[in-house]
């Protein structure tokens, strides 16, 4: 999907305006353009400008006049088709929310295309909140001890940096040789943001170990770090099954976990080892504090200590008391 190819000019230049100014990448812009189209679809539908099937409506005639006439009783209308036709759960429905809000936000705020934000009173969807799974320490030994197969020392590598830096997998497979500098990683985070990672022994051991496998690879991509079977930059799919592959031979739930959760695996342990938050929050790239905070909800060992601690805890009431 391309937004260059059908979104009309009041969406492209927002979407352009995410993609050159706010830096994020084309992953994000698509999204928001899908997310609009699905908006303008409905819209278009809800006010009979359009007929047909849905997913074949075209919203290349939208224009600033029909975006004026957006309402909130237009939003909620369009919450109550997404759940009742579209089946669509209250994740998926908030994103969608955040996509209109930051739709019209730009045209009010930086387009100045408009006087008034319709939607400044629009209210997400309530999302139940749950907490991430992770692996466990000892869980964390199994899974690094059963590496075995083609390429063992790059997917051990890959293992040792997802479980010791917290990498999301983007960053992963964006690595080059070059952003290794001395025992410190360049990464590239979301937005495009750098950000550097300190690399300790475990880490620059696995690499250490790993380059000369990449080597007798003969890589066709000089500058990946990691590479695939094909010698090329090593892509999102190959992790993941790489992951999964490596969970299942450690006897642990290749269902239940995943690549994201070796993410929170490390969090989880640098938190529960003394890491303050605000320093999670800068070594796990996270633009807003309140994503790191939800790891101090997992499993807080001091505060379960304190309890247990009170001489009190072990009182019980008797009948004759």
């Amino acid at each position: 999907m391309n937004y260059q190819n059908g979104a009309p000019p009041v969406i492209s230049r927002f979407l352009s305006y995410h993609e050159t100014i706010k830096g994020h990448s084309k992953r994000t812009v698509d999204e928001y353009f899908y997310d609009l189209r699905i908006f303008f679809r409905f819209l278009k539908q809800h006010r009979g400008l359009s007929g047909g099937e849905f997913d074949e409506i075209d919203i290349s005639d939208v224009d600033l006049e029909l975006v004026k006439t957006v309402t909130l009783q237009d939003i909620y209308a369009y919450m109550s088709f997404l759940s009742r036709e579209r089946g669509q759960k209250q994740a998926a429905r908030a994103r969608k929310v955040a996509s209109i809000r930051s739709f019209f936000k730009y045209l009010t705020l930086k387009a100045h295309l408009l006087d008034e934000n319709p939607v400044i009173d629009l209210d997400s969807p309530k999302l139940q909140k749950t907490l991430p799974r992770y692996l466990k320490l000892d869980e964390c030994i199994q899974l690094l001890d059963s590496v075995s197969g083609r390429f063992p020392a790059r997917d051990y590598c890959i293992l040792t940096l997802f479980l010791n830096c917290g990498l999301r997998v983007s960053e992963l497979c964006g690595l080059n040789t070059g952003d290794i500098k001395d025992d410190s990683l360049r990464v590239l985070g979301k937005g495009s943001k750098e950000r550097t990672v300190y690399l300790n022994d475990a880490c620059l051991g696995a690499i250490s170990a790993y380059m000369p496998e990449r080597e007798r690879l003969q890589p066709v991509n000089e500058k990946a770090l990691f590479l695939s079977q094909k010698r090329n930059r090593i892509d999102r799919r190959t992790v993941h099954n790489i992951v999964k592959k490596h969970l299942a031979e450690a006897g642990l739930d290749s269902v239940r976990y995943s690549s994201h959760k070796l993410r929170h695996s490390a969090a989880t342990l640098m938190l529960q080892n003394g890491v303050d938050v605000r320093t999670l929050q800068e070594l796990l790239g996270h633009e807003n504090l309140n994503t790191t905070q939800i790891y101090t909800h997992i499993e807080n060992t001091q505060l379960r200590e304190a309890a247990t601690a009170n001489p009190l805890g072990r009182e019980q009431r008797t009948e004759n008391r």
